[in-house]
This record gives C-alpha cells, sequence and structure tokens, in this order.
C-alpha cells in the first residue's frame, strides 16, 4: 500500500496543495472547541471514560484536520481511526455505567458492534445518493435503537440519545450531497458534517455525563432510604 497516495475526494479539493481545502480544513476547529467545552464539564466529576471521550473527541479533530491538509492515505487512517475508537468507547461506557453491566459483559456487547457493522452497511450501501457516507450510517440507527431500549429504564438519556442520532443524520446528510452539488456549491458542504459533527460528539458525551450522574444520585437515595 502506498501510504503517500493522494485522496481526491471532496467537492473543495482541486488539487494536492496543502491548504486545498482551506474550509474542511478550519472548520475541525469545531471538534477542539467541543472538547474543551466538554472538559471543562466533565472535570473533576470522576468519569474517566467521558474524559477519555473528550480526548478522543480532540483527536478526531486533529484527524480530521490532517486529513484535509495532506490527503493521503496515512491521513486518512488518521482520520477515520479516532472516530472508530469513539464509537467503540462510547457503546462500552453506556452498556457499563447506563445499563450497569459488569465491565466483562460490557465489553463482550460492545464487540458485537462489528458484526452489526458489517450486516448493515451492506443495506445502507443500498440507499440512493449515500455514496460513501453509507459506512457511517449504521451509527446512527445503532444510536435510535439504545434509544429505544432505554426509553423507560432512563427516558432523559432515552431522548438525548435520540436527539444526538437525528443530528448525526443531519451531519450525514451534509456529508453524502458534498459531491451532487459540487456544480452548484463550490466550497461543498462536507465542511457542515464538521461542525455538526462536534456539536452531536460533545453533546452525546454531555448525554452520558447527565446519565452517569443521574444514577449516582439514585444510588445515593436508595441508600439513604
Amino acid at each position: 500500500m502506498d501510504w503517500t497516495q493522494h485522496i481526491d475526494g471532496y467537492c473543495e479539493r482541486l488539487s494536492p496543495v496543502y491548504w486545498a481545502e482551506p474550509i474542511n480544513a478550519l472548520t475541525n476547529a469545531a471538534f477542539l472547541i467541543a472538547a474543551f467545552v466538554m472538559w471543562r464539564r466533565v472535570r473533576g466529576q470522576g468519569a474517566p471514560l467521558a474524559m477519555a471521550l473528550v480526548v478522543i473527541l480532540a483527536g478526531i479533530g486533529v484527524g480530521s484536520y490532517l486529513f484535509h491538509t495532506h490527503a493521503q492515505v496515512w491521513a486518512a487512517l488518521a482520520d477515520v481511526a479516532p472516530i472508530l475508537l469513539f464509537i467503540l468507547v462510547y457503546i462500552f461506557a453506556v452498556n457499563r455505567d447506563v445499563w450497569g453491566l459488569r465491565p466483562i459483559h460490557a465489553f463482550g456487547l460492545t464487540t458485537l458492534f462489528f458484526p452489526y457493522a458489517a450486516l448493515t452497511l451492506p443495506v445502507f450501501q443500498l440507499v440512493p445518493g449515500l455514496g460513501g457516507s453509507a459506512a457511517y450510517a449504521p451509527v446512527p440507527l445503532l444510536i435510535l435503537i439504545y434509544a429505544g431500549l432505554l426509553r423507560h429504564k432512563q427516558p432523559q438519556t432515552a431522548r438525548g440519545l435520540a436527539i444526538g442520532a437525528v443530528i448525526l443524520i443531519a451531519s450525514i446528510t451534509f456529508r453524502a450531497v458534498d459531491a451532487p452539488i459540487c456544480m452548484r456549491l463550490p466550497m461543498g458542504t462536507h465542511f457542515m458534517w464538521h461542525i455538526l459533527n462536534a456539536i452531536m460528539l460533545g453533546w452525546m458525551i454531555e448525554v452520558y455525563r447527565r446519565a452517569i450522574v443521574a444514577n449516582r444520585f439514585a444510588s445515593a437515595s436508595e441508600r439513604s432510604s
């Protein structure tokens, strides 16, 4: 594999130069802003996985910036790897701290994401217009599945997850239409994928933070009663 092979996948990029995608590159600052905001909200609350998610969120911004400036195979890996890591850590966190599963069971359930994605991805690839964005489509569906399963156990968390899924669907839509509307909008729409994803990922961390705070409060109330 040629790790330095050039990748031209977005409307804004017209050449292999470093600043060929200035808007796509600079809007990755949204991930860093979201990470900074959530760092201030989760620090000191005894939530190591929430802190880990914040760090990964910042890493998503850095990886995406590298990809939209260097636009090479190695940078593409730096772009997608933190996203996958965020998904896996978040699923584990929800399994352990929201569902209350033992760590080993939470981990085992988390690994099911891979066969789930393998089964659902071919279905989304059949959806007209999704194109390469089909790879991300299983994620909002999974979030909605979790929201549905949690609607009675933790309705506030379920509502928060559903909101996150809706934001992600909007984000994927902007990613998918980047190429089709390129002739009409030379800057493309991929930058909105960055902005909405940053909002969504920050929000998902907040949903998790609120859930563990609520669980701690409920546990303390039970012990004192």
